[in-house]
């Protein structure tokens, strides 16, 4: 929060573009160091090493179908009027080993998944043979009669097909999802190795803050933001740790700090516009190297970025985000730059956020030429989508940010954004009934 006025630096402070920020903040992240996870807990995590397989999968030619296992070239006249009748040998269940071969003239029932017999080369599906009339006239099933040709390799999937022995199967750097989970586990592997997830301190400072379900004294306020950065935090694929709150005077900072520096990042909200008492500015400034930036965004214009001596003598530096106090703002920010530098932590991209055109149903107005991010409420009707301004714009009123579905925006250039104009906007849910 800015109390009081400002101070007055005799040299301006360059703006930021929302992309320079963006830069000179991940070239200061970089993917945290390999961990081997159970394969089912590796979701939404990179593989940082190449994963081979040391089996051929399948381990053995198998069976696509139920059926019969043959030799294609016993019933390769087969017809519906000329059945070729075999006299059957075995039978076959999925994890069987076979034991009987197939020879000229016989056939093996199979199930689906079990290895192909010595001798086959074709299974014909039980469907093409007279299984079905047998069984409801109570023939014998010691022989089958086929009533379709039958040729080379008929519906059997072959070893290795999936991958062979000493292939490369996963890249490092790949994003884990289900299939890869399953990949991982046809190959054997319990655990694989990925860059593991970071640790984010989030920290709200000032006097005016009291934590969530406790008594709120006069002229007080909830903390919002060390909550809901939190949850951005998890949802950006890092796991949080809630510092709470910290008065505005320097030991209790400096503690609340000191906290959170054994974590791979610290986030703080307020104590980074250019108020006098800005206590945060001064403890963190002693910690380590930081600047404070003026970025050119509407909202969000105050941020913070540097890194922070790691307390415990290792040299470690810890980076540290220093997000504007409001919530919007906040929130914001973190969406700008927070993600992407969890997701460099991480060793992926940020998850995209889809970006469309519509079309604006308010004016969006740009007083002094920032970048400005419109919480707004996208619709679709027919085939165009349009923005609709979530209210009063202000960034303490959390409202406009929960009830948008996006952000609009009106470039650094523009002055304003009319209604009837088309807009980009970056949305941030993505409601079914935009589909």
């Amino acid at each position: 929060m800015n109390h009081g006025t400002p101070h007055h630096h005799s040299h301006t402070e360059a703006m930021l573009s929302v992309e320079d920020a963006l830069d000179r903040i991940l070239s200061f992240f970089a993917p945290l160091e390999p961990i081997r996870v159970p394969i089912a807990a590796a979701g939404g995590l990179v593989i940082s090493e190449d994963v081979v397989s040391h089996i051929n999968v399948p381990p053995m030619d198998n069976s696509a179908m139920d059926g019969y296992a043959i030799q294609s070239a016993s019933a390769a006249a087969a017809t519906e009027r000329a059945p070729v009748t075999l006299p059957v040998v075995g039978k076959l269940a999925a994890g069987d080993l076979p034991d009987t071969p197939v020879g000229p003239g016989s056939a093996i029932r199979i199930m689906t998944g079990a290895p192909v017999p010595p001798g086959a080369d074709a299974i014909v599906p039980f469907e093409d043979t007279d299984e079905v009339d047998r069984r409801k006239s109570g023939l014998s099933l010691s022989e089958i009669s086929i009533r379709v040709p039958a040729s080379p390799g008929a519906n059997v999937r072959g070893a290795g097909r999936d991958f062979t022995a000493g292939q490369k199967v996963l890249s490092s750097g790949t994003l884990v999802g289900p299939a890869q989970v399953g990949l991982l586990a046809s190959l054997g592997h319990a655990t694989v190795s990925v860059h593991r997830r970071p640790t984010v301190a989030v920290l709200s400072t000032g006097d005016e803050l009291t934590e969530p379900g406790l008594p709120l004294p006069g002229g007080h306020i909830y903390d919002s933001n060390g909550a809901a950065l939190a949850a951005a935090v998890t949802e950006a694929g890092g796991v949080p740790r809630q510092l709470g709150t910290a008065r505005d005077d320097i030991e209790s900072v400096t503690a609340k700090i000191d906290e959170g520096l054994d974590s791979d990042m610290l986030i703080t909200s307020a104590g980074v516009s250019k108020g006098d008492f800005d206590m945060v500015k001064d403890v963190l400034t002693s910690r380590g190297s930081m600047q404070f930036w003026s970025v050119r965004m509407r909202p969000a214009k105050p941020l913070a970025f540097g890194l922070l001596e790691a307390g415990d003598g290792s040299g470690r530096a810890v980076p540290h985000l220093g997000l504007p106090g409001n919530p919007v703002s906040a929130l914001v920010a973190f969406e700008m730059f927070g993600r992407a530098a969890i997701a460099s932590m991480l060793g992926r991209e940020p998850a995209a956020r889809p970006r469309l055109r519509a079309v604006l149903t308010d004016p969006i107005h740009n007083y002094d030429g920032r970048r400005v991010y419109a919480r707004v409420v996208v619709t679709k009707r027919g085939s165009t989508y349009y923005a609709c301004l979530t209210g009063d714009q202000s960034s303490n009123l959390l409202t406009s940010m929960a009830s948008a579905n996006g952000l609009a925006i009106c470039p650094e250039d523009a002055e304003v954004r009319e209604a009837g104009d088309e807009v980009e906007v970056i949305m941030l849910r993505w409601p079914p009934e935009l589909n």
